[in-house]
């Protein structure tokens, strides 16, 4: 299978050349997208750089910041035609890449993968409380709300097949941060596609300042419960 991880960046400066490293140390056989939203502090300029030691990575670079869902839009739709498999992972440290291998493993067989915290063998490092909380708390409504049994649908680390990507409808998809990742987990079982979570082990990352705001918690619980009472009015 061809597979690309996209990185999506946004003042990962010191993080990303560590990342770019251990992926590819990891899985040599992947290719890399790294998708830069016009960082001020030089990421992208860093990642062209970094393009001259790994021949398998690439850089887009987009105009403005413009939210995490849009990002990797763009990085499914000008990739899906050339790859079999397409990951998402943050740049920040927090997702293992020797945790991607056994996610390449399984996504053989399924058409979505994803990386769970919340399943038995996941886990978390220096993780605050209270984002374990928020976490946790978010998941349990997605799971009631949608009537999925999903242990981790707001996680960041996962692979699809693109063949299944393309049953979605892409261009109808406007969530952003962590709303964005349950958007795709629901779109895929309304599809009836197969999805299998894998346990891996979230580190919360030492350099740089997290991306999560009082803005993305309120569109996720607005646009989860949207779609939950709209699936209940179906019935």
């Amino acid at each position: 299978m061809k597979i690309r991880v996209l990185v999506p960046t946004y003042q990962e400066l010191h993080t990303l050349p560590s990342i770019v490293h251990r992926i590819f140390e990891c899985n040599p056989e992947v290719d890399v997208l790294v998708i830069d939203d016009n960082s001020p502090d030089g990421t992208g300029k860093l990642a062209d750089q970094l393009k001259a030691k790994y021949p398998r990575l690439e850089v887009l670079h987009r105009a403005k910041k413009n939210g995490l869902g849009a990002a990797y839009i763009e990085g499914f739709n000008i990739s899906i035609e050339d790859y079999d498999v397409l990951v998402e992972m943050d740049a920040d440290g927090s997702h293992d890449p020797q945790d991607l291998v056994t996610i390449l493993q399984e996504i053989e067989s399924s058409d979505c993968v994803l990386g769970s915290r919340w399943v038995p063998g996941g886990k978390v490092v220096n993780w605050p409380k209270s984002r374990q909380i928020l976490s946790r708390g978010g998941n349990s409504y997605a799971r009631f709300m949608l009537g999925i049994s999903i242990g981790d649908a707001t996680g960041g680390f996962r692979a699809y097949k693109t063949d299944a990507l393309k049953q979605i409808s892409l261009a109808t998809i406007n969530s952003q941060g962590y709303c964005f990742q349950v958007d795709m987990v629901r779109r895929f079982l309304d599809q009836g596609l197969k999805i299998k979570e894998v346990p891996i082990t979230f580190t919360e990352r030492t350099i740089g300042t997290s991306k999560m705001s009082k803005k993305i918690v309120i569109e996720a619980f607005v646009k989860i419960g949207l779609w939950g009472f709209a699936r209940l009015f179906k019935r």
